[in-house]
């Protein structure tokens, strides 16, 4: 699984940080998301979806 986190992060000039504490998670959490290092739990995928009111598919890409 891949992701666009860090491009929406930048769109919306938010930080590691901001993002982590919209969501309710550790900034740990968003750095190992970003880096493909950790698969986010689906509620954690769809907040990070309303955060930048986007649709899950436009932020994660599944390669099975």
């Amino acid at each position: 699984m891949t992701n666009r986190i860090k491009v929406f992060r930048a769109e919306h000039n938010m930080t590691q940080e901001d993002l982590a504490n919209k969501c309710g998670v550790t900034r740990q959490t968003i750095i190992a998301v970003e880096k493909n290092k950790y698969v986010p739990s689906l509620e954690l995928a769809f907040k990070i979806a309303l955060v930048f009111k986007r649709s899950i598919e436009e932020i994660f890409n599944y390669k099975g």
